[in-house]
């Protein structure tokens, strides 16, 4: 019997994590991160609340998607928790009755914090052009930036980085103005 050091995570470790870490399947190993802080908490929530109506419901912009937090999504072998992700109507028609989705989202959103940045930008984003995620963003609470990836052919191309307290528009999301001062709020 091979050891739990050398054997391959699966699924079932995942659903054994306890309640109170984000656990990821990724290349066959387990990776676990405690909840988040309350900064990176905030950012994530009001970026999905800002989001939310215009995208999902239609209410000041054009509907069309569906937004989630923290969605456990399920691609190619690997299971990912994105702080947020969003797929259009036309890749999701509807939302599944399942814990997870095994649909590539259209958008996916990595709020980083000093203990996920490296696996965020290093394992993950890899994972996300793999099965190609046309946008990625990154943001940090603490710095106050937002990065904007667009898929290039094989690759991610760096499209905006913004900081502080502006007004934007940001691909794919660019039908509506966001103001980034929501999401650093303390």
């Amino acid at each position: 019997m091979a050891d739990a050091a050398s054997r391959k995570a699966t699924y079932d470790d995942v659903v054994a994590a306890p309640r109170h870490v984000v656990a990821e399947l990724v290349a066959g190993e387990l990776h676990t991160q405690p909840r988040p802080s309350t900064r990176h908490a905030m950012a994530s929530t009001a970026l999905g609340g800002e989001l939310a109506g215009p995208f999902n419901r239609g209410r000041g912009g054009p509907g069309g998607w569906i937004v989630l937090n923290e969605p456990e999504v399920h691609l190619s072998g690997d299971v990912l928790v994105p702080d947020l992700a969003g797929w259009r109507r036309e890749s999701l028609p509807e939302l599944p009755d399942a814990a997870f989705i095994d649909v590539r989202p259209d958008w996916a959103c990595e709020t980083l914090s000093p203990s996920t940045r490296a696996h965020d930008r290093v394992r993950k984003m890899p994972i996300y052009l793999r099965e190609g995620v046309a946008h990625v963003w990154l943001v940090d609470a603490d710095a106050q930036t937002v990065e904007v990836f667009r898929l290039d052919g094989e690759s991610y191309r760096l499209v905006a980085t913004l900081s502080g307290d502006v007004a934007v528009r940001l691909e794919p999301f660019d039908a509506i103005e966001l103001d980034l001062a929501a999401l650093w709020m303390r």
